[in-house]
């Protein structure tokens, strides 16, 4: 059991970083600092959208309109570190 808690945690934190890469992404993009007409840029801009959209999107229609800011990934970075330490104080020590 300890091994699907330690895999979950993993799992975790690489979510974290991928909802870190496409918030740093999308602000690369908007400032115009990398090409969008570059097939590669394209594709790891699509990848991300892809990975990240479906756990953005349901935080999107609930928040508040903010004008330009977008705190979704905020949020979704507290839950993955809400889980994370839930999973480790919390339920890993039940099966040491």
């Amino acid at each position: 059991m300890i091994a699907l808690i330690n895999t979950l945690l993993m799992a975790l934190n690489l979510y974290w970083w991928v909802i870190i890469l496409s918030a740093v992404f999308s602000w690369l993009y908007a400032f115009n600092v990398v090409n969008p007409r570059n097939r590669f840029v394209g594709a790891v801009g699509n990848t991300l959208f892809r990975l990240t959209e479906p756990v953005l999107q349901p935080i999107r229609r609930f928040m508040p309109d903010l004008g330009g800011l977008d705190i979704s990934p905020i949020i979704v970075l507290l839950a993955i570190f809400f889980l994370q330490q839930f999973l480790i104080t919390s339920v890993a020590p039940l099966f040491y």
